[in-house]
């Protein structure tokens, strides 16, 4: 029933009727998935033709209860957008009625899966970027593609204060195939090479398979030597991971497109199945991030993330390259990418940074250390105590785990820095995953000092900045002491200086 608050405002809209197609269609797929082996199983009990007709019968049910609850939801759902605010009503028992406030609204995001492109459907997450779940985001689910449009146009055309200078608006960053290239780099292919072994055993086990399979792999290594065929087994699940990272990067980034639209926001659209429209405003955007995984980082190459307020960070955008701006390409550019969406004539994340004082590398070499030797010094106690055998794999884990571990120890000493570079700070640490953070500094709100006794002794401290945007929090890590409190004292006047003592 409505109210008179209801019948007063503009008029209210309904999600797409078409969403009760996708919902049938969608639900058609996952039957069919599980009648497959529903029938297997049934038909040595039942017979062929009964265990097909009571797969067809179960599919029929539950494509048309799903399909029924999904009109109900339909009927149900209907949102407007007023002066003020974003409203949405549904359910059927339970009723919600949830607005958003216009001048909160902080993104509006597009997404459409394979099938709702083809039906001309996106999905539209409007977000305040509030870190309470998912009240602080109205989706509709699925409107019109022109309506998408029209609603993101609409709740994000705020005027912008626009800084002086000759950046372009428009086209930013359009995607070039040879970035390609660093996907194979990334820690994404071993995993997925990984991910593939284990699936190949488990499909097997579960069609009572696997003894054949290791048969199969046994037969064909029969006449080679043991490090031989783990050298190959390993290059094929590489070669597997590679595809599948190859095949990843296609469906997250063809299409990409960065933009700078009228109004100051920033744009991305990317996606082969399924496309994405990722919008942030320029005055909530608070610096960037150059992200470089070793492997990536010794390519060359290095992708850009924004370091904004607004952006939800619920559990489906999470870790999901929802704050990427640009994804891992030639340094050079990247560096160009930032200067271009920060409007700044050089990229402060190229700056010159201090150094870190030589305790700091002692730190990082004596925990490497620590870390590589702790299971070779089990598996020596384990020797002594049972067998020689883990005597001789003790000796071989540290001929490789302790250069190894030294040389990401003093990776991780080089990569340490911090400068201030025009209204911005800059952080940089990391080895497996370097992190050069330009943050503005009308963007700090407060400071955090940590000093453990260890550092105390070496003279070392950790200078933490803390924001309201992008990871909350950036980081100098093991700085001189005295130069890591001036370098906070400078980079916003005023805020420690009652904290501290000037010798």
């Amino acid at each position: 029933m409505s109210t008179p608050a209801d019948r007063e405002g503009p008029p209210w809209r309904r999600i797409h009727p078409r969403t009760v197609l996708v919902t049938a269609l969608v639900t058609a797929g996952v039957a069919v998935g599980a009648a497959v082996p529903a029938v297997a199983a049934l038909s040595g009990r039942f017979g062929y033709a009964a265990a097909v007709g009571w797969a067809l019968a179960g599919a029929v049910v539950l494509v048309g209860c799903a399909a029924a609850g999904d009109y109900v939801r339909w009927r149900r759902t209907r949102y407007r957008v007023g002066g003020e605010r974003v409203e949405l009503h549904t359910g059927l028992v339970l009723v919600k009625r949830r607005s958003l406030a216009r001048e909160r609204i902080r993104s509006v995001d597009l997404t459409a899966h394979p099938l709702l492109r083809i039906l001309g459907l996106v999905t539209v997450r409007i977000g305040t970027g509030d870190q309470t779940g998912g009240e602080s985001t109205l989706e509709l689910d699925p409107v019109d593609r022109a309506e998408g449009e029209r609603l993101r146009r609409e709740l994000l055309d705020r005027v912008a204060a626009r800084s002086s200078g000759t950046h372009r608006e428009g086209e930013l960053a359009v995607l070039d195939l040879r970035w390609i290239r660093y996907a194979p780099v990334s820690f994404l292919a071993p995993m997925l090479g990984g991910a593939a072994a284990g699936g190949v055993m488990q499909v097997s086990e579960w069609v009572g398979a696997q003894g054949e399979v290791i048969d199969w792999v046994a037969d064909r290594f029969r006449n080679t030597s043991l490090v031989w065929a783990i050298t190959v087994l390993v290059a094929a699940a590489l070669a597997a991971g590679v595809v599948g990272a190859l095949g990843l990067w296609a469906e997250g980034w063809w299409n990409y497109r960065l933009e700078r639209e009228p109004g100051g926001t920033l744009r991305v659209r990317r996606g082969l199945l399924t496309s994405r429209s990722l919008s942030v405003e320029e005055r909530r955007l608070r610096g960037v991030d150059l992200v470089e995984p070793l492997g990536v980082r010794l390519a060359g190459a290095a992708r850009v993330d924004a370091i904004t307020t607004g952006l939800a960070k619920d559990e489906e955008t999470r870790g999901a390259d929802h704050d990427t701006l640009l994804p891992a390409t030639p340094r050079p550019f990247a560096d160009a990418i930032a200067a271009e969406v920060l409007r700044e004539p050089v990229a402060p994340t190229g700056a010159p940074l201090t150094a870190h004082p030589p305790a700091a590398r002692g730190r990082r070499l004596r925990r490497a250390l620590a870390a590589a030797l702790a299971p070779v010094l089990v598996l020596a106690l384990l020797g002594v105590w049972l067998t020689p055998v883990l005597l001789w794999t003790a000796l071989g884990c540290a001929v490789v785990a302790v250069p190894v571990a030294v040389a990401l120890a003093l990776d991780a000493y080089r990569s340490l820095g911090h400068t201030l570079s025009g209204g911005y700070l800059v952080t940089r640490s990391g080895t497996l995953r370097r992190s050069t953070a330009a943050l503005q500094r009308a963007g700090v709100i407060g400071w955090t000092l940590r000093q453990s006794w260890f550092q105390r002794r070496a003279g070392l401290i950790a200078v933490t900045a803390t924001t309201a945007a992008g990871a909350g929090a950036y980081t100098a890590r093991d700085a001189d002491a005295t130069e890591g409190l001036l370098f906070a004292a400078e980079a916003v006047p005023g805020l420690l200086e009652p904290f501290l003592e000037r010798g």
